[in-house]
């Protein structure tokens, strides 16, 4: 039975909804369009009218890509390193979230202010003196030089301090330690539990972050063998003429995986900060 005063086709609702599917599909259009030159024969990119339609290229162009760059190896190093980042991240960052917000030492507001400006500091000033540090311990063509220097962030501290702040009660820290708990076992079995929410967000936002970066790992991946996927697809350009059907079908297979890792984490985020937002 319908709830009196209830329009379920309403002017306003229907807006939104129309709204919501427009700006859907523009976010989507990228991707379809990629897949579509990406299925084309290279002359497709400036014929007019566009292409809309998939072509029968599309196993052509993904053997070229197959051909020309060790796709399978460029992906495995991706997913290694953006697999390791994010658990450091989660677990080094939430440690610190958890110092900053609920321990008491000299210092500490000073320290977090000096953790919150060094995100003001844009990462390519730091390039050359990373580079040199790398260097000097021997991590130039290692996967090692992208996850160390990248197992903690400023914004992944900020993020856990200021979640940890709202969500954990003192009550709670306090009650821990009257039981006898550790710092470390209080951020363990009390805090961490709390933190699903916060850790699904953090996560799924660091790990597209890492399979998306470009810049540091071009610098520091010489040999082919230890490229990531962005630096491989990279070498799909060529010096005198352009295949953009082949780059773009190395692109949209490079995306497949972070789309379905984003499809398959997105609930877990909905739903914990849903859970988080309900207060009992």
């Amino acid at each position: 039975m319908k709830e009196v005063g209830s329009k379920p086709f309403s002017l306003g609702r229907i807006s939104i909804y129309s709204a919501l599917v427009f700006f859907s599909l523009c976010a989507l259009f990228p991707l379809y369009w990629m897949f579509v030159i990406g299925s084309n024969h290279t002359s497709a990119v400036s014929q007019f009218p566009p292409a809309i339609m998939p072509g029968t290229e599309f196993f052509v162009n993904a053997g070229k890509v197959f051909t020309n760059i060790n796709f399978l190896q460029a992906l495995f190093n991706t997913f290694i390193v953006a697999s390791l980042i994010t658990i450091s991240v989660l677990f080094f960052c939430s440690l610190a979230g958890f110092a900053f917000a609920k321990l008491k030492f000299k210092g500490r507001n000073g320290l977090f202010i000096f953790v919150l400006a060094t995100m003001m500091v844009p990462a390519q000033l730091g390039l050359i003196p990373s580079y040199m540090i790398v260097s000097q311990l021997g991590w130039i063509n290692t996967l090692t030089a992208l996850i160390v220097p990248a197992m903690v962030n400023a914004f992944g501290v900020f993020w856990m301090r200021q979640y940890i702040s709202s969500a954990v009660p003192d009550e709670l820290i306090d009650a821990g330690r009257m039981d006898g708990c550790s710092n470390f076992r209080l951020y363990w079995t009390v805090v961490l539990p709390i933190l699903r929410p916060a850790l699904a967000t953090l996560g799924l936002i660091t790990y597209m972050n890492v399979w998306n970066d470009f810049l540091w790992p071009l610098v520091v991946l010489k040999d082919r063998s230890v490229h990531t996927i962005q630096v491989a697809l990279k070498t799909l350009n060529g010096t005198y003429s352009q295949d953009y059907s082949m780059v773009l079908n190395g692109t949209f297979l490079a995306t497949l995986p972070l789309l379905i890792i984003f499809l398959l984490f997105s609930k877990q985020v909905i739903a914990g900060i849903t859970e988080g937002a309900v207060k009992s």
